[in-house]
């Protein structure tokens, strides 16, 4: 009896991931990028905001190759801003932007000092103030610790803001080093793109990460002028996409040249407590969004401990065939978005990972309902 239960539970949560990957997943297989930027060419200022706290280094790194973007007008001049917002910080950011500003004219630093009266919390706060200082009606959000991957990364992301799109989600990555910590941060990062790039290609946008992020700033004020945008420090990412997207007006961008890049975490404490803040913004998806989510994760981890169970004390043949036919369409979506990511060599990981995705679930799920802290660094 408890063998025929375990059984069925195996085969209807198996056949529920199949379900998310035809329905879902299997958009990415027929994307293609429209590349509109290569053929419109509209004179359309863009404003780029970093926030940053004590990030002196990365700034040095990363922001010549965000100032050399090609985008400029038929005169030669540029059309675009970039807006370094210095959250309190403690190092010498302000002196490493000051000379950057002696070889870049549109490179701006606002400083918050530390003693300022904060109206929201966490990093919600610095970009307030680097919203409320651009001068441009399009926006496009990256980190410090980013580095844009071509010199065709604002053009490109913004292209879609250029035909009416209020929102542009895009893909950031992190560079490959050896060890199974920064294969893992990899694979789940590009997991997440398979889930959120296909959610938005069927209609129903849910996030989109905020260092690879373009909008309007009627969009961005219309998020921050809501309720619940101010009830955590960060996620002002996912909760923009939540209170603003629909099924018209975000665009996703899967060109290589608007990729950007940053250094994963390689201590795994460092890791966890990133995690803890991404995950905290969970609770306050849309109700149907976060039903959706529940169930794939909750039939991902049902099917594996199902099956496990099944090879030691059930007909292991059938499972096994049902089991190797889910993974075989997985294989077949994954394939895809690692291809479009430059992440081919992942594939290899993919039943290993796939089982560590279960336990990254069970070990992280606790924090989406945890309060959250009222600072972002």
């Amino acid at each position: 009896m408890i063998t025929a239960f375990i059984f069925w539970l195996f085969l209807i949560s198996t056949l529920l991931q199949c379900c998310y990957q035809f329905y879902f997943f299997s958009r990415i297989l027929f994307f293609i990028d429209t590349k509109s930027n290569k053929i419109i060419f509209k004179e359309q200022p863009i404003s780029i905001l970093i926030c940053a706290k004590n990030e002196a280094q990365n700034l040095k790194n990363n922001l010549p190759q965000v100032l050399s973007q090609k985008y400029h007008n038929k005169n030669g001049e540029c059309l675009f801003e970039v807006i370094v917002v210095d959250d309190a910080s403690s190092d010498n950011t302000q002196e490493i932007i000051t000379a950057l500003q002696l070889q870049f004219s549109n490179l701006r630093l606002i400083r918050i000092p530390p003693d300022a009266n904060r109206n929201f919390k966490g990093k919600k706060f610095a970009l307030s103030k680097g919203v409320e200082a651009s001068k441009n009606d399009f926006l496009l959000f990256t980190d410090a610790d980013c580095m844009p991957n071509s010199l065709e990364w604002l053009s490109t992301m913004t292209s879609a803001l250029l035909q009416g799109k209020e929102l542009v989600a895009g893909y950031s990555g992190y560079y490959k080093h050896n060890g199974w910590l920064n294969a893992f941060i990899r694979w789940e990062t590009v997991h997440t793109l398979l889930q959120y790039s296909t959610y938005l290609l069927a209609g129903k946008p849910y996030m989109a990460v905020g260092r690879n992020l373009a909008c309007t700033k009627s969009a961005f004020l219309k998020a921050q002028n809501s309720k619940i945008w101010n009830e955590l420090p960060s996620g002002d990412d996912d909760l923009l996409v939540n209170l603003v997207a629909n099924e018209h007006n975000m665009a996703l961008v899967l060109s290589n040249e608007a990729f950007t890049y940053s250094e994963a975490k390689a201590d795994f404490n460092a890791w966890v407590h990133q995690k803890q803040r991404h995950l905290s913004t969970g609770k306050y998806y849309n109700l149907d969004t976060k039903l959706l989510l529940g169930m794939y994760a909750l039939s991902h981890a049902i099917m594996w401990v199902s099956f496990f169970a099944i090879l030691f004390y059930g007909n292991y043949e059938i499972a096994l065939a049902v089991f190797s036919i889910r993974m075989f369409f997985l294989f077949i979506v994954f394939s895809a978005t690692t291809k479009k990511t430059n992440e081919g060599k992942l594939l290899y990981f993919l039943p290993i990972f796939d089982l560590g995705w279960m336990v990254y679930n069970f070990v992280f799920s606790p924090f989406i309902f945890l309060k959250n802290k009222q600072h972002w660094k």
